[in-house]
């Protein structure tokens, strides 16, 4: 393989994994998504990671798996949703990510584990995400991060 080649592989990986990323995220939004549109979702988020997992850092592999488990979640899919979050916060630990990602990390956990019902764990990660919530460093990003926190389905833990 050319140096040509390689790179234009890198990039195709790049697109995919970004544009798959912001499709989930579009989808995400939709209120009136079909079924179809889940398993797209679902397809999708899996799609990025992967794409992440041949050419990025260990930061787009945890946050492909926050996401991954961000749409277990809202299909209420707990399982899932559970196994993503633990693999994005082993991930941020394994590599010591911090800030806005250990924050999403636990969010992740904490909502995964109010879908399954198991309020001791969905308590801990939720306030281990508030804690490290309050340490983000910036402004734009904690403020979005709080505002993530306070939506979407707590499955009655709030």
């Amino acid at each position: 393989m050319t140096e040509k080649e390689k790179h234009s592989l890198e990039e195709c990986h790049k697109k995919s994994a970004v544009d798959c990323f912001n499709l989930v995220w579009n989808l995400l939004g939709n209120e009136d998504r079909t079924k179809e549109d889940d398993d797209k979702m679902i397809h999708a988020a899996h799609a990025s990671r992967f794409h992440w997992g041949e050419i990025g850092k260990p930061v787009h592999f945890e946050r492909g798996e926050w996401q991954i488990s961000r749409v277990y979640s809202v299909l209420k899919r707990p399982q899932a949703a559970l196994y993503h979050a633990q693999r994005c916060l082993d991930i941020c630990t394994e590599n010591k990510i911090g800030d806005f990602d250990i924050a999403f990390a636990h969010e992740a956990m904490a909502r995964a584990n109010a879908a399954l019902g198991n309020k001791a764990e969905f308590e801990k990660h939720y306030k281990l995400a508030r804690e490290a919530g309050e340490k983000i460093a910036g402004k734009e990003d904690k403020d979005y991060f709080f505002g993530d926190l306070e939506a979407g389905n707590w499955y009655g833990m709030r």
